[in-house]
């Protein structure tokens, strides 16, 4: 039996994923570095969260916090984390370039979606910082990606759920829009109902400082979201 709608949780430690797993999480995006949006981690990190964790994993792939225009040295990189990912048996890879307008690098991001396959990459929320958020989803369906995370070009989903529920109409069938940011047990039935979206992704910063240090009060809100989420179907 498949779930109509699918969680996906962010964690940058083995513990906080495990949790996150018992809590029900559809899949995790594993990153390092949460507070500046997350970072590659290490391939130690990937290889230790594979042997703990069953769910689907899709690594980050960030070589550095900040903008997303990145050098040719960064842009090597990448290439390389996402072999990493590849050998380290992750089930996707998340990314996002800009160009130094600020607006989708279509041409470096198909390259670096050609270099994960078979895996699926998820554009991340670089898409929020672009001006044109309607033009910028036709760029990244041009890209080759799966899916795009976004909070509807404002800091949170909640804020932003009109656009959010558009972006899903628009793309229809040719790209998983997948709002985060934001979104917890107590708000996701509208989020459901405005967006119309099947896929979700949270940290829950907000309602957990710390998931490392609070990892069974993590848990548990993994566990309520997701349960609030199945409610819903």
């Amino acid at each position: 039996m498949h779930d109509k709608y699918l969680i996906e949780i962010s964690v940058e430690s083995v513990e906080a994923a495990a949790a996150a797993e018992r809590g029900r999480a559809s899949r995790i995006e594993f990153c390092s570095n949460t507070r500046i949006g997350g970072t590659t981690p290490s391939v130690e990190l990937l290889r230790a969260v594979r042997e703990r964790v069953r769910v689907p994993i899709f690594s980050m792939v960030r070589p550095r916090g900040g903008d997303f225009f990145y050098s040719e040295s960064e842009f090597e990189t990448m290439r390389r984390d996402i072999d990493a990912a590849k050998e380290c048996g992750m089930d996707g890879v998340v990314l996002g370039l800009l160009t130094a307008d600020g607006e989708i690098d279509v041409e470096r991001s198909a390259q670096l979606v050609e270099r994960a396959r078979p895996l699926p990459v998820t554009f991340h929320r670089a898409f929020d910082e672009c001006r044109d958020l309607h033009r910028s989803l036709e760029d990244v369906i041009a890209t080759g990606a799966t899916r795009l995370l976004t909070s509807g070009g404002k800091p949170t989903a909640p804020e932003a759920l009109e656009m959010l529920g558009e972006l899903v109409r628009v793309a229809e069938k040719r790209l998983i829009v997948m709002p985060g940011s934001g979104i917890h047990a107590g708000n996701i039935r509208e989020v459901i109902q405005k967006t119309r979206a099947c896929e979700y992704h949270a940290g829950l910063s907000s309602v957990v400082a710390n998931a490392t240090v609070g990892v069974r009060v993590f848990e548990e809100e993994v566990r309520k979201l997701a349960t609030a989420l199945r409610d819903c179907e």
